[in-house]
C-alpha cells in the first residue's frame, strides 16, 4: 500500500470516528479524544491529518455532500418520465439522509456556527446542489415534456426549504420518508411553474 493510500485510510478512519461521535454525542460535545477513540488511533495521528476538530468536520461534511450528489446522479434515469425522475431524486436524497441523520443536522444547524471557516463549504454545497437540480431538469425526460430547466434562484429556494424540512424531521426524530411527499409536490410545482 502506498503512503498516500495509508494516509487516506487514516483520514477515513478519523472521519468515521467523528461521524460516530456526532451520532453519539453531537458535534458540540465531541472532542478530539472522542474522535480518536472511535477511530482507534492517537491524537498525534489526528493532528498529522487535521489542524483541528473544525477542519475534520468540514472534510466530513464535504465528503458527505459529494456522496449525496453522487447517489442522486446514480439513481436518476435521465431518460425516464420527468415525474419519475423527481421521485427518484427525492428517494435518493431521503435514503442518504436517513443513513446519517446526525451528520445532516450538524451541517444544517451547527456548521453555520463555525462562521467564516465553514462559509466556503456551505456555498459550495448549495451551489453544487443547485447545479445538480438545474441539470436534472434539463435532461431528456424533462425536455420531452416541454419543460425548461429550473432557474438557479428557484432551485436554491426549493433546496433551502427542503433543508429546513429535513432539519425539523431529524430534530423531531421522525421517519425521514415523511419528507418525500412534500418534497415531490414542491419540486413538481416548481418545475411546472418554470415553463
Amino acid at each position: 500500500m502506498t503512503t498516500t493510500a495509508v494516509l487516506a485510510t487514516v483520514a477515513d478512519r478519523l472521519l468515521d470516528g467523528l461521524a460516530s461521535s456526532i451520532g453519539e454525542r453531537g458535534y458540540r460535545e465531541t472532542t478530539v479524544a472522542d474522535i480518536v477513540r472511535h477511530a482507534r488511533t492517537s491524537k498525534r495521528t489526528f493532528y498529522e491529518q487535521f489542524a483541528g476538530r473544525e477542519e475534520c468536520l468540514i472534510e466530513l461534511l464535504r465528503r458527505n455532500h459529494a456522496d449525496l450528489i453522487a447517489a442522486i446522479q446514480a439513481t436518476v434515469d435521465p431518460e425516464a418520465d420527468w415525474q419519475l425522475q423527481i421521485r427518484q431524486a427525492v428517494d435518493a436524497y431521503v435514503t442518504h439522509i436517513d443513513a446519517r441523520p446526525a451528520i445532516t443536522l450538524c451541517w444544517i444547524r451547527e456548521a453555520p456556527a463555525l462562521g467564516a471557516v465553514a462559509r466556503p463549504l456551505h456555498r459550495q454545497v448549495m451551489g453544487d446542489l443547485t447545479e445538480l437540480l438545474v441539470a436534472l431538469t434539463g435532461n431528456p425526460g424533462f425536455r420531452r415534456a416541454g419543460l425548461t430547466p429550473v432557474a438557479p434562484p428557484l432551485a436554491l429556494i426549493l433546496l433551502g426549504g427542503l433543508r429546513e424540512l429535513t432539519a425539523l424531521f431529524v430534530e423531531d426524530d421522525r421517519d425521514m420518508r415523511g419528507i418525500a411527499g412534500p418534497a415531490v409536490a414542491a419540486a413538481t410545482a416548481l418545475v411546472v411553474s418554470a415553463r
